[in-house]
């Protein structure tokens, strides 16, 4: 029996997905051949080819597909309708070609080797409540430091002094000096930009994200100045190669907490501290608030403004994205789906434990 060209590229989503689990389960393969073989070229050519223009390529193409998509299914529907078969079949072709270029341009990264064996630490082990109490202990002590050096005054709330693009400059400068430290976190073309999407980024609760598809790093240009260089060395943790949202939390943690700049430190710790009383007070509600009463006032009154941004955006479709989201996850490698974000406290704890402050 012939098969056409449309049936042919739609049946083949189905080897796809076996060829991708089947390569996924040999993360050294995936690390060599793939995150530190082919993937980087493509990742610096991208970046290159679109990362001096001021705006994203990535969402306006995005944002072109949604509209030609909207137009066909409201101009088209009486066909559709007559032809379900077709349609379904039209569909699939797309995400046939959507799933393999996904992969190739970007989506393996998701089945590379953790970070942790990279680093030679061991976060697999899990971390005791001792262990954790100590290092947010100090983690607050450095916190509160920094934020008595900037404001020096405890009540004050750290306010920036940089626009968004100053940070999105300062995030490509402490990249740099990371990797005079770390080398395989190297970051040459940046592409770190502001997203038209800020808007519907933020009511459906998320910070950025990664265009796989052009290597843009897009940041939601709407987020709190406390929150904005985390998030931008976030971003770029995707760019150079690592998917897991843990690892590239992480990431974005090293970066920001080893710039040179005040406020970078301060944003850094601040997030770090977040997840980590976030951890404690799942477990025993009566420590993490004597652990969150020696804050300095003025860090609690950041923390309130990250919470406050939140909440005036809080709608009814924001956890219908995030369950969608967390599934994707689930189905590319990462079990914990959106709650793996919090498993970079484990890494932290480990990091630190070998290279201490």
């Amino acid at each position: 029996m012939k098969i056409s060209l449309k049936n042919g590229i739609a049946l083949s989503i189905i080897p796809q997905i076996i060829l991708v689990k089947w390569l996924g389960s040999y993360p050294l393969f995936i690390e060599h051949n793939y995150s530190e073989g082919v993937y980087p070229y493509i990742s610096k050519f991208f970046r290159a080819l679109f990362g001096w223009l001021p705006f994203s390529i990535g969402d306006l193409v995005y944002a072109v597909l949604l509209i030609i998509a909207l137009r066909y299914l409201i101009v088209k529907r009486a066909y559709i309708w007559s032809n379900l078969k077709t349609f379904g079949r039209n569909v699939i072709m797309v995400l046939a070609i959507a799933y393999g270029t996904f992969h190739l341009l970007w989506g393996f990264n998701y089945y590379r080797q953790p970070i942790a064996e990279r680093l030679q630490i061991n976060d697999t082990t899990s971390i005791t409540q001792q262990e954790l109490v100590q290092f947010t202990s100090k983690l607050i002590d450095r916190t509160n430091e920094i934020h008595r050096t900037i404001t020096t005054d405890t009540s004050e709330i750290v306010s920036f002094p940089y626009s968004k693009k100053e940070i999105l400059e300062k995030t490509e400068l402490g990249y740099q000096n990371l990797e005079a430290e770390l080398s395989f976190l190297s970051y040459a073309y940046p592409s770190l930009k502001e997203s038209i999407f800020s808007v519907p980024l933020t009511y459906m609760g998320y910070g950025g994200y990664i265009n796989p598809f052009t290597n843009e790093a897009q940041v939601n240009s709407l987020l709190p100045s406390f929150r904005y260089p985390i998030v931008c060395g976030h971003e770029v943790g995707h760019q150079i190669g690592y998917a897991a949202e843990n690892e590239t939390n992480f990431i974005g943690y090293l970066v920001t907490s080893k710039n040179k700049d005040l406020y970078f430190k301060y944003s850094a710790y601040g997030m770090a501290l977040g997840y980590c009383l976030s951890d404690i007070r799942r477990t025993d509600e009566t420590l993490f608030k004597e652990l969150y009463k020696s804050l300095n006032p003025g860090v609690k009154k950041n923390f309130r403004e990250v919470a406050d941004f939140w909440q005036a955006y809080e709608n009814p479709t924001e956890p219908i994205f995030k369950s969608i989201f967390s599934t994707f996850l689930k189905a590319n490698n990462q079990a914990d789906g959106i709650k793996s974000y919090s498993k970079m406290v484990s890494l932290l704890v480990r990091y630190h434990e070998k290279n201490p402050w």
